[in-house]
């Protein structure tokens, strides 16, 4: 794979597009804002969503797609999946989903959305504790590839394996986007809880649960259980859930100051993929019948119908049960 183009210029996918660039392919950097891709190309540097960290020379910046590639990676909100998906040639390709999360409206995960619009493509879905800044300054740290092509798993993995950054490989498709795309929920619940001033029983109390209703949710959908002992389910939950450069924890802090939601995002300023997610996850547990008492009462404090301390409230009056038999 000698040509790879990476879909969104964000945080995520200019931290990608360095990563590539030192298996010394040439990478395309893609962005849809005239203005940003401008001022990147410019600074040779995303000023906006990714400071002081310079793009290597084999990094071409550009607002225009090329007619082909080795491998597109898709690193662009959830929302924008599909569409930016469909843009790519209808033809057999490799597609690398650096997308967490779930699409509202149909609560499809994204492989589903790339077996849908572009059928003919190999994918391949990367997940773990990979904080973009933390990433692209070289701080240490692993993430999972799962495709069901276990060739093209193996060759993204030996493209982003280096000093401190390390690719394991896996087929549970199902499982690596379900901790990946989840674990932006209960990053929220964790801010919240954090942002209320609770101690660090209440944070591994929850967290433990969020990892349980995680596994629960994910094997109903067909997901393997070991793998949210992994690294796209506990290394990303406990990363996404402890870092205030997590969006997603931010959120939560700010729900937790008492902000209603619309406020909150704006504090935040960039994409919370965990609000989407956590009305799309509510639906997958109803289609199968899952209870989620953690994340349906995440939701409620978003929706405004609780706040954080009647969500906490309704949540430890529930009757308890055994810990591994209980799915609450």
């Amino acid at each position: 794979m000698s040509e790879i183009v990476v879909l969104g210029s964000g945080s995520w996918g200019t931290a990608l597009s360095c990563l590539f660039a030192l298996s010394d392919a040439s990478v395309l950097l893609w962005g849809r804002s005239n203005d940003e891709i401008g001022a990147i190309q410019k600074d040779r540097e995303n000023r906006k969503f990714l400071p002081g960290v310079k793009l290597p020379e084999n990094v071409r910046v550009s607002g225009e797609l090329p007619a082909r590639a080795d491998l597109w990676v898709i690193a662009v909100p959830s929302a924008a999946f599909r569409e930016v998906c469909e843009r790519i040639p209808n033809e057999p390709c490799g597609v690398l989903i650096a997308t967490k999360g779930l699409e509202e409206g149909t609560s499809r995960r994204m492989s589903e959305i790339v077996e849908h619009v572009r059928p003919n493509a190999d994918y391949a879905v990367l997940s773990g504790p990979n904080l973009a800044i933390e990433v692209a300054r070289g701080v240490p740290t692993a993430s999972v590839a799962a495709s069901p092509n276990a060739h093209l798993a193996s060759q993204i993995q030996m493209m982003l394996t280096g000093r401190s950054f390390r690719v394991y490989t896996s087929r549970d498709v199902v499982g690596v986007e379900l901790g990946g795309a989840l674990k932006n929920v209960f990053a929220i619940g964790a801010g919240i809880s954090d942002g209320l001033g609770f101690g660090d029983n209440t944070k591994g109390a929850f967290l433990a649960r969020s990892l349980r209703e995680m596994s629960i949710l994910g094997c109903a959908m067909g997901a393997e259980r070991t793998t949210f002992l992994g690294l796209s389910g506990v290394g990303d939950l406990f990363a996404t859930a402890a870092s205030r450069l997590s969006r997603n924890y931010r959120l939560g802090r700010y729900l937790a100051e008492g902000k209603p939601l619309a406020g909150a995002l704006e504090s935040v300023g960039q994409v919370a993929e965990g609000v989407p997610t956590c009305i799309a996850a509510s639906h997958l547990a109803d289609s199968v019948n899952v209870p989620i008492p953690l994340m349906s009462s995440i939701l409620k404090v978003l929706k405004g119908e609780a706040t954080p301390l009647s969500a906490l409230a309704a949540l430890m009056e529930r009757p308890a049960g055994s810990e591994f038999e209980s799915a609450t």
